[in-house]
């Protein structure tokens, strides 16, 4: 069965990061701006602050209780030409500001591969990436693992979620955030960074799919349903890891984030689910299809208080038909 109102409160409940953290996380974004901008080493040359990755494509999820959430924003700066040929000089200077200012000193400031991290104990980490952006459009960040600048277009892959998301009437968005909760707290797709299962399952919404089938992304848990067959029958038309292409940069690909071995575990764990999520959506009776959804998503999936009143919590039959379980 489809309990609509189930699912809105699991995500409002459980998966969605709350307005609160939502609005620390922009006030910490703006405070770490403004330190930077107005330091007199590189504040000349940091001219704006843009949200990037979960944070920007709105699919930040509550941590599981103990862990952090993470975020980015890029930070566009100007070139400097004393750094032409050393990129990972902004990434070192990044850091080499914060570590040097009162209010991060006593915090762990990492410089990582393409972005300066700052750790808020017990909470979040913020991820702080350069880029500039070139007088042909072109955008670029720092990749200091081999000092050189790296083609991207982060804005081009916001635009893309977007254009996706509408495809699906805003459902995409809150899909990708059910499958990271069951990838945080279920143990599902472990290893699968956040960009790659944004983007597989990005690469599988298409507009024809509604015109075909009226409906298709109709609810959360139809769009669930479906999503997830689309992509598990791509991974099973791909035994082995296939190329992932950037679809705001083509020339680019995220297979850095990603190996054979954590391909394999999402091939694997997605059959699964898809059997899973068939068998909860099909299911007959309220009791039956909650207690089967609770199998997936665990004691995020947790029954209301009063099930008498079925229309209350927005059930709606789903078609007949059912599959075994998967063991």
């Amino acid at each position: 069965m489809k309990l609509v109102q189930d699912f809105r409160d699991l995500l409002k409940n459980k998966v969605n990061l709350d307005d609160t953290r939502l609005e620390l996380l922009g006030s910490r974004v703006d405070s770490v701006f403004n330190v930077l901008k107005a330091d007199e080493r590189i504040g000349s040359y940091v001219k704006d602050k843009i949200p990037q990755g979960s944070w920007a494509h709105r699919m930040i999820i509550k941590p599981a209780p103990g862990n952090e959430f993470d975020a980015d924003f890029l930070l566009r700066m100007e070139e400097n030409p004393d750094w032409y040929d050393e990129p990972v000089e902004y990434l070192k200077h990044l850091r080499s500001v914060l570590v040097s200012h009162g209010t991060y000193a006593n915090m762990p400031v990492r410089r990582k591969h393409r972005c300066v991290r700052l750790i808020y104990a017990g909470d979040c980490h913020l991820d702080i990436v350069a880029f500039a952006r070139r007088a042909d459009g072109t955008t670029w960040i720092v990749n200091g693992k081999v000092n050189e600048w790296e083609p991207t277009n982060p804005e081009g892959y916001t635009r893309w979620i977007g254009e996706k998301d509408s495809i699906t009437g805003g459902n995409l968005r809150k899909i990708v955030r059910l499958l990271k909760f069951i990838r945080d707290r279920q143990g599902a797709f472990d290893g699968t960074r956040s960009i790659i299962l944004t983007t597989v399952v990005g690469d599988r919404v298409e507009q024809w799919r509604s015109a075909t089938t009226p409906g298709y992304y109709n609810d959360v848990p139809t769009t669930l349903l479906h999503v997830v067959e689309d992509v598990d029958n791509w991974l099973r038309a791909n035994p082995t890891k296939p190329s992932i292409a950037d679809p705001s940069a083509p020339a680019a690909t995220f297979d850095h984030r990603w190996n054979d071995d954590t391909y394999t575990t999402l091939r694997e764990d997605m059959h699964q689910y898809r059997q899973l999520i068939h068998e909860a959506y099909h299911a007959e009776g309220v009791a039956t299809s909650r207690d089967l959804w609770r199998e997936i998503f665990g004691i995020g999936f947790e029954p209301p208080k009063d099930n008498s009143n079925s229309g209350r919590f927005g059930i709606v039959p789903a078609a007949p038909g059912r599959s075994g379980r998967a063991g």
